[in-house]
């Protein structure tokens, strides 16, 4: 029964950890750009549902809502103020701007919140006991795992099936032909981001319902092994990063439970080294070879 409960509890962090990289696989699919300001957009969600909650004692729905509202409106702004202007930039300045941005957002909630960790409540409490008593499933764990697979469904669809999702599809294989098409693809981009962001306000929300303590370095950790999973599973999938993160998490887990805590991180990040030695493009990904 303990590797079983072992197992729950890394598929509950990994679907955390699987909601982070959909975010950072669908801005990397289509705008090829790598957002690391996306682990602190979780911290912002963190602390503005913390505070609907505590101050405002708003229901927890609502305040997942208005987490998911500020983020999204925050993803946007993020994109059209550092991200836009940089278009035709190098990565490299694409990537110095997203480390500016995310060491921002984190002085930002600093000088406002202060350095004191914040406890969170937790958006619902209690155990599931099955086995007469032998496994206990915390219901946060449960509602995390559900909330994975339901954003994952709807995302797959949302790609597949509506005219805005065939849009992000088509700016990802060539953004000039998309143009010619008559594709708004600084919009679609906008809105890439804006669904990457509302994500990151749910991640948030079940991250800190997991591990009550909120900072302002909350989500950098979770967001670097997000952006692990997304490049685990292949990033620009999807599928992908739900199983990056699925498995990210048991791998974390199970570290902890049999080898060590102190040695987690360095095997999971270990693990990533042989899998991309082995299938450099990922898991689900394709290799893609450039035209020259």
């Amino acid at each position: 029964m303990e590797f079983l409960s072992y197992l729950i509890s890394g598929i509950s962090l990994g679907s955390v950890y699987a909601i982070i990289a959909l975010g950072y696989t669908m801005v990397y699919g289509i705008a090829k750009m790598l957002n690391f300001a996306h682990g602190d957009v979780i911290m912002v969600g963190g602390y503005i549902s913390f505070c609907a909650m505590s101050y405002l004692d708003l229901p927890w729905p609502i305040a997942v809502l208005l987490a998911m509202l500020v983020c999204t409106v925050l993803g946007v702004v993020i994109e059209g103020l550092a991200y836009k202007p940089l278009r035709q930039a190098t990565s490299l300045a694409v990537l110095i701007t997203a480390i500016g941005v995310s060491y921002f957002l984190q002085n930002a909630a600093l000088l406002i919140f202060g350095a004191t960790p914040k406890v969170y409540t937790p958006i619902i409490s209690g155990t599931l006991k099955l086995f007469g008593g032998q496994l206990s499933i915390s219901y946060v764990s449960l509602v995390t795992i559900a909330a994975c697979i339901v954003i994952m469904i709807a995302l797959t669809l949302f790609t597949d099936k509506t005219k805005m999702g065939k849009a992000m599809r088509a700016c990802s294989e060539d953004k000039g032909a998309a143009q010619l098409m008559g594709i708004n693809v600084n919009g679609t981009i906008s809105l890439t981001f804006a669904i990457g962001s509302a994500l990151a306000a749910v991640a948030g929300v079940l991250l800190c319902s997991s591990y009550p303590t909120l900072m302002n370095t909350t989500g950098s950790m979770p967001g670097i092994k997000a952006f692990t999973a997304a490049v685990f599973g292949g990033i620009g999938s999807i599928p992908g990063a739900f199983l990056g993160g699925i498995l990210l998490g048991i791998i974390e887990s199970l570290a902890k439970a049999y080898i060590s805590t102190q040695l987690a991180n360095s095997i999971v990040f270990g693990v990533l080294i042989v899998i991309l030695l082995v299938r450099p493009a990922g898991l689900l990904g394709k290799y893609v070879p450039e035209k020259v």
